[in-house]
């Protein structure tokens, strides 16, 4: 977990300040636009990661596979129409910027590959996004996969993950702590957002370069 060196830690910073400020952006962009002025208010409609960051989630980003930023508040009562869907809205948007990061940093490093000094760092882009990405869809409180998955059940059968909610903080820590289980969770996820990023973003990337 903490084998890196001084050059993957320099290659590392800028990547997690774009892949969690982008990430936090995407949320309060998304809330703001469904009428809720809560980020705006919190001064997170911004993209200055200093406004994102949490210090125990960066350093776990920094030395892990896998990491967070400060959550967006947001108030689902002032969303415009169905506080569900805009709930969901609102959650998804955060994964869906790392995986267009994602792609992009696949497309950067198409067209950059010769630039040394860009080639770790687009790596490490690529490397982050997907893992945020996975990481955030897992279907457990908080994060953004349990938002995502009850916008998407029927009243009647979202009760579970309400229940869920109690255990939530300490599945993570056992994420978290336990890197066996971590695999377990992440890698199937993981593995299948790369499997659509590598190829969508070649594709893209060898149109344009």
């Amino acid at each position: 977990m903490f084998d890196f060196s001084l050059t993957d830690l320099i290659a590392r910073a800028p990547a997690i300040l774009i892949a969690l400020a982008l990430h936090e952006y995407a949320h309060a962009r998304v809330a703001v636009w469904l009428g809720d002025p809560t980020p705006r208010w919190e001064g997170r409609l911004t993209i200055n990661p200093l406004a994102h960051l949490d210090i125990l989630g960066t350093i776990m980003l920094v030395f892990g596979p896998f990491g967070w930023a400060k959550p967006v508040h947001v108030n689902p009562a002032n969303f415009k129409g169905d506080r569900k869907r805009g709930m969901m809205l609102v959650s998804l948007a955060g994964p869906l910027m790392n995986v267009l990061l994602a792609i992009l940093s696949v497309i950067l490093l198409i067209g950059f590959w010769n630039q040394p000094e860009l080639r770790p760092i687009l790596q490490s882009l690529l490397m982050i996004n997907v893992g945020l990405a996975a990481f955030n869809i897992l279907p457990i409180p908080p994060l953004d996969g349990s938002k995502i998955l009850y916008g998407l059940l029927p009243y009647r059968y979202s009760g579970w993950l309400y229940s869920l909610e109690q255990y939530g903080s300490l599945i993570l820590l056992l994420i978290v702590f336990f890197p066996s289980l971590s695999r377990f969770l992440l890698m199937p996820i993981y593995d299948t957002l790369y499997a659509i990023i590598l190829p969508v973003g070649s594709a893209i990337g060898k149109l344009i370069f």
